[in-house]
């Protein structure tokens, strides 16, 4: 076994356990820091006054939106499944999972990007799946 093959064996366990590495940590941290933070959002409007409740939210949807356009950039940047590094193209599907914290706050333009995305991605890797099947015949 050479040295890139052991280092690829190595990558992909990282990315498979744990958080991984590179583009894969990237985007866990994205979901993880991301989705909970609606928790906080709903105690911080407890907490302000009637009168900035309206600027909390928008701060938020802000960050919603903020992070499947880091989403769409990782994936911009691995456009294609052979290229990407083990595991990517779970963890750009998951950008679907923004879809409840946009439905808990009625932020529809959420809740329509975020299953969009993840179903782009599925599309996006059965296209290219099916595409190398041809291509092998």
């Amino acid at each position: 076994m050479d040295l890139n093959s052991a280092q690829r064996i190595t990558q992909a366990e990282a990315a498979r356990t744990g958080l991984g590495t590179g583009p894969n940590r990237r985007l866990r941290l994205t979901l993880f820091i991301g989705m909970p933070m609606v928790f906080l959002v709903f105690g911080v409007l407890i907490l302000v006054p009637k009168s900035l409740r309206d600027e909390v939210l928008h701060v938020y949807e802000a960050g919603i939106l903020g992070c499947l356009l880091h989403y769409a950039w990782v994936f911009a940047k691995y456009p294609r499944h052979a290229g990407r590094p083990p595991y990517l193209t779970r963890d750009l599907a998951m950008g679907g999972g923004f879809y409840l914290p946009s439905l808990m706050l009625g932020f529809w333009p959420g809740m329509i990007a975020a299953p969009a995305w993840a179903l782009f991605v599925g599309i996006t890797y059965a296209v290219e799946v099916t595409r190398g099947r041809n291509d092998h015949r």
